[in-house]
């Protein structure tokens, strides 16, 4: 963008949104070390596990808790910590791992829609309309519960006889593998009384940060603010967790905004968006139907962070000629979308990605490839389903 001129130096810094490398350089931090240090997710993968009645349960099980870790920890962490579990989960069951792979990938996608922190889209959406961390809650959590349902419901209809091949038995993981997955969290002086003081500081400190952006504060400031003070109460070297950090990942987000921005100065999203808009009133169901259609192909074709930023301030400033009022229910509508939008194909999600690619590294006697076919036959009737229930559920509300 800048070599060809179409953007200079100057403008592609100013198109990088700072509040967004900052929330997710402080959730990196707080999420992907410290949390992982306290080992929450090890507990909550033994809750996965405990007392289990079979299969059946376990797909349930791990679509609720992969949602409801998603919309506080971001689906793609949630991913990261549990795709092994199930993979073991699958093996002591005798069933194939495609029915908990899509369950996990698929509802964690969901749960991620309810909260401004659940993806990085979401994110965007918040900065960018100024939608409180509790509007976003309280317009995108039902959606997201009816969501959840029907998607284990589809996921039950789809492999009831998969899941059945074995009778229901009560499911025991002695051997949880989100130990392994985080053994870093070994450094923090064992077992002993100092670990156990520092779990509960992490614990206290998660809460805290939960209540601050419920009550409205700053996100981006919140997340930094608590990832910093838990920096101060390990009272070591942050050296070797900031290396953790993936700082490629801070770098990509600053190419697409820069890439965002040249490519709506060629003109030739104005010229698309002008092309389809007058189809796209939200006011009426056929144009609601046309902007979900344009929104869910261009987050498999563009990804949903690029899609959010091409037709964020289009679809709002659309909205904002029709009421006020719809202003607000038009970012929910592009939040949602393009979020569900994610289940439809296998690289329409980076939280699908990373359960595929873990579950194909995973221990060789367990690893498994999820195919594209495999999660089209389950993700396209799963998508358009619940993105047509939860969209009613905006219009409605």
């Amino acid at each position: 963008m800048i070599i060809f001129k179409v953007i200079t130096p100057d403008e592609a810094y100013d198109a990088i949104d700072l509040s967004v490398l900052g929330f997710l350089f402080g959730t990196m931090v707080f999420l992907g070390i410290y949390l992982d240090k306290a080992e929450m997710f090890k507990y909550i993968a033994h809750l996965l596990s405990w007392k289990s009645q079979g299969p059946k349960d376990v797909v349930c099980r791990i679509c609720i808790i992969s949602a409801l870790l998603s919309a506080l920890f971001t689906n793609d962490t949630t991913c990261i910590v549990l795709t092994e579990f199930v993979l073991r989960t699958a093996k002591q069951s005798n069933v194939p791992p495609h029915p908990f792979l899509l369950a996990l990938a698929s509802s964690a996608n969901i749960g991620s829609a309810a909260t401004p922190i659940g993806n990085p889209q979401n994110l965007v959406i918040a900065i960018q309309s100024k939608i409180s961390f509790g509007q976003f809650l309280l317009g995108l959590l039902p959606p997201m519960l009816v969501g959840v349902t029907v998607n284990i419901s589809i996921l039950l209809c789809m492999y009831w006889r998969v899941l059945s091949s074995n009778k229901d038995e009560e499911i025991t993981t002695s051997n949880c593998p989100v130990s392994e997955v985080n053994s870093s969290s070994q450094s923090l002086e064992g077992k002993n009384g100092r670990f156990a003081w520092k779990s509960r500081c992490v614990y206290l400190v998660t809460a805290g940060m939960v209540i601050a952006l419920l009550m409205g504060l700053n996100m981006s400031w919140t997340v930094i603010t608590a990832s910093l003070l838990l920096i101060v109460i390990d009272f070591r070297d942050a050296g070797p967790c900031l290396e953790k950090v993936s700082y490629s990942l801070l770098l990509l987000f600053c190419g697409m905004f820069i890439t965002v921005e040249g490519f709506n100065k060629t003109g030739i999203p104005t010229t698309l968006w002008n092309m389809i808009k007058p189809y796209c009133k939200i006011d009426h169901v056929s144009g609601m139907v046309v902007l979900s259609v344009a929104i869910l192909v261009l987050s498999n074709l563009a990804s949903n962070v690029p899609t959010v930023l091409l037709l964020g301030g289009r679809v709002a400033a659309m909205a904002a000629a029709i009421s006020p009022h719809e202003v607000k229910k038009s970012w929910l509508i592009l939040g949602w979308v393009s979020t569900v939008a994610g289940n439809l194909s296998l690289p329409g999600s980076a939280a699908n990605l990373i359960v595929c690619e873990q579950a194909r590294l995973a221990d060789p006697s367990f690893n498994y490839t999820l195919s594209f076919w495999t999660h089209l036959k389950f993700g396209l009737p799963s998508t358009i389903i619940v993105t047509t229930i939860g969209l009613t559920l905006l219009i409605r509300g």
